[in-house]
């Protein structure tokens, strides 16, 4: 057969150019998918070089999570226009999944420089640090709720952020305000909170104000962490500072790296000024 050199490949040939087995080329011809051009008396196979252009996009769909029923079905009713309209809504499928994935990759180096930073820290240290200004995505309003509806609002602010792609890969944080803080009422918490590095449109965000924190760090569990507070105060009082409008925690070992409570470490950030302003 002459032509066969020309124009028609062998199935072990064709799937070579496809880079597959033989084996999904028969299983296409007979779920009626991608038969070949020819099929001879001696039962012998061949498929036409245009055939390649088919089966990549057979690839590309089935690549995308399209069903072979559902790629069959569109091989039986092909047209121009049926075509366009599957190549844009998988565009858009495609404009959605990169997304997620620079999405996951922000998280993944945020992730990174926060553990690389908590490596290299004292976390017996108290410090007075300058902290730039920083936009919060918050969550509704906290303060004394009940433990059911605490858990109603954690489970509302992660759906939220991950439905909104607003998760920066920057830890959860709450803050308290400074009534609550002075009250000795260390975890009346007012807000969950993320940062955003790069804040999107058409969200309600807060603005973290620049200035003055005293930063501690607490290990352990909440049950203890008023001690932590009672340092803090202590070096407060040394520096003579003053306690500002809120004070914001973030946890920096939880149980993604650690198994038991009392390894966990928070950071706490109060903002603070001086007396004499």
């Amino acid at each position: 057969m002459n032509e066969k050199k020309e124009k028609y490949l062998s199935t072990g040939e064709f799937a070579k150019l496809c880079k597959v087995n033989k084996q999904t080329l028969i299983y296409y011809d007979q779920i009626g998918l991608l038969s070949p051009v020819v099929k001879n008396e001696k039962g012998y196979r061949y498929y036409s070089i245009h055939q390649l252009e088919l089966f990549n996009v057979i690839d590309v769909l089935k690549d995308l999570d399209m069903s072979l029923k559902d790629i069959k079905q569109y091989t039986q009713n092909k047209s121009p226009e049926g075509f366009l309209d599957l190549m844009y809504k998988k565009k858009e499928e495609i404009v959605k999944k990169r997304q997620e994935i620079e999405m996951k990759e922000r998280i993944i180096e945020a992730k990174i420089e926060i553990m690389e930073e908590a490596l290299s820290t004292d976390f017996n240290q108290i410090k007075l640090e300058q902290l730039p200004e920083a936009t919060l995505y918050l969550s509704r309003n906290i303060e004394n709720i009940s433990n059911e509806e605490f858990v109603e609002v954690v489970s509302d602010f992660i759906d939220q952020l991950y439905i909104s792609n607003l998760d920066s890969g920057y830890p959860i944080g709450v803050i308290t305000k400074r009534e609550q803080i002075l009250k000795g009422e260390f975890t009346n918490y007012s807000y969950l909170y993320i940062e955003q590095p790069t804040p999107k449109e058409g969200y309600p965000y807060f603005q973290a104000v620049k200035g003055e924190f005293l930063i501690g760090y607490h290990v352990g569990d909440d049950k203890t962490i008023h001690q932590t507070y009672e340092r803090l105060f202590l070096e407060m009082n040394r520096l003579n500072l003053v306690l500002g409008d809120y004070v914001f925690e973030e946890y920096i070992y939880d149980t993604i790296v650690k198994n038991y409570e009392e390894e966990f470490v928070t950071k706490i950030m109060m903002a603070v000024y001086h007396q004499d302003k």
